[in-house]
């Protein structure tokens, strides 16, 4: 009497062995493509300590400009995501990549507010469909309960790019100070970070394949192994009446989701723009230091967002591993308030802060993809990640606004703390119902 097949052997085909090969193919390319696409989007923080001085900006402009990023973002995240559905994800990624590492490199060119706000809005809307589409992507390469390492370790490029762009950064700025060139350091930063991005985006049409089913690379068994992965992931997956976008934006599920998005985010946004200037704050000077002291939360991040992600996956839950680090990153944001005079104890909770607050965002992902039917998650994701990216644009906008009102920005963090507690609770109310 023969015996059943393994699980994990359908068709002859090692399941594991295949997904880390998959991984391998896919994961290190698109790694450092949204390490260089995060880096493009924040390296603003570490530009303000040199860029306010030599063009006399005040907070208030330097937040606007920060945030305003987001509203580029967020106007065109769904009509991108529906392109790259279009059009294919290798040329699309490729386009906008190429587009927003141009747009990034050209505000050394900056001169005035008005430039300032300009390109930062164009260069969002250009970065707008990347991070939904890469989502998409992924969701269309690995079954539901592979997911949570697999955005783990696309998303630790977040905490990577802090943890090597702030010393790199901290490092152009002095190295730079004397004005190389004819350019500033902060003028030398945009261009050393922003060209990368363009040759990654002439290098993304050649290393991406558009599905699994078009991999050269896979064999068709191999093929079919996946197909049939995902087919049954999707039988389990909540039926829709319909999976059109006026569906898509009705549904309450989604805008929930956003929500919570925008919480985490909230707090993401808050660390990412003004980590730099709390240090300083803190009673730092030096640009290089500065930067090795920011590399400290993000390190630690790094590593914290790993290992929670393969807990998850390992153990089948997400609710927790999502609340949990919401949590955490509302505590340590009230420690680097409440201790702003002992720097030590100040960046212990800012790494408690940037370790939840970041890890939370790889946490939330496998909860949307889980729930939504292929149909509605190409127009639902670019929603939800429009949602939550609009704190991108309240966060800096806030704690520079405030700064300018009261000289501290105490009274932001603690709002913004206060909102992903919230956001947690609304977390753990719609998992449970789910």
């Amino acid at each position: 009497m023969s015996s059943s097949p393994a699980p994990d052997q359908g068709h002859g085909i090692d399941r594991d062995a295949l997904y880390r090969r998959i991984t391998l193919r896919l994961i290190p390319f698109i790694f450092v493509c949204y390490l260089f696409n995060y880096l493009d989007r924040v390296n603003v923080g570490f530009a303000k300590l040199q860029m306010l001085d030599a063009l006399n900006f005040s907070e208030t402009i330097y937040g606007l400009g920060a945030g305003i990023f987001f509203i580029g973002y967020v106007l065109c995240g769904l009509p991108s995501n529906l392109a790259l559905n279009k059009f294919g994800p290798r040329r699309w990624i490729a386009l906008m990549m190429i587009t927003w590492g141009t747009l990034s490199t050209c505000l050394l060119f900056v001169t005035t507010p008005t430039q300032f706000y300009v390109l930062r809005l164009f260069t969002g809307a250009a970065e707008a469909g990347f991070f939904p589409g890469i989502v998409l992507y992924l969701s269309q390469w690995f079954p539901g309960q592979r997911r949570g390492r697999i955005m783990a370790l696309f998303m630790s490029a977040i905490p990577v790019s802090g943890l090597l762009g702030g010393p790199f950064s901290g490092w152009i700025l002095n190295h730079f100070a004397a004005g190389q060139g004819g350019l500033a350091g902060w003028q030398w930063m945009f261009l050393i970070q922003g060209l990368p991005t363009v040759v990654l985006g002439c290098l993304a049409v050649f290393l991406l394949s558009d599905s699994f089913a078009k991999a050269g690379w896979l064999s068709a068994a191999e093929r079919q192994a996946v197909a049939d992965d995902l087919a049954a992931d999707a039988a389990g997956k909540p039926k829709t009446v319909s999976d059109s976008l006026l569906s898509v934006l009705t549904n309450p599920l989604i805008w929930t989701f956003g929500f919570v998005y925008f919480c985490i985010q909230s707090g993401v946004y808050a660390i990412n723009f003004w980590l730099p200037s709390i240090i300083k704050n803190l009673g730092f000077s030096d640009a290089l230091l500065i930067g090795w002291l920011s590399a400290i939360p993000y390190l630690l991040a790094g590593v914290f967002m790993l290992l929670v992600g393969r807990s998850a996956d390992l153990r089948n839950e997400r609710r927790w591993h999502l609340v949990v680090p919401m949590l955490m990153g509302a505590l340590g944001l009230l420690i680097a308030v409440n201790f702003a005079h002992s720097p030590v104890i100040a960046i212990l909770g800012l790494s408690i802060a940037t370790m939840g607050a970041l890890t939370g965002l790889p946490m939330f992902w496998p909860m949307p993809t889980a729930l939504l039917t292929a149909g509605t998650a190409v127009a639902g994701l670019a929603i939800i990640n429009s949602v939550g990216q609009m704190a991108g644009f309240l966060s800096p906008y806030l704690v520079g606004f405030i700064k300018d009102q009261t000289g501290s920005t105490d009274a932001a963090l603690y709002s913004l703390a206060g909102l992903i507690v919230f956001g947690s609770l609304v977390a753990l109310r719609v998992s449970r119902q789910r």
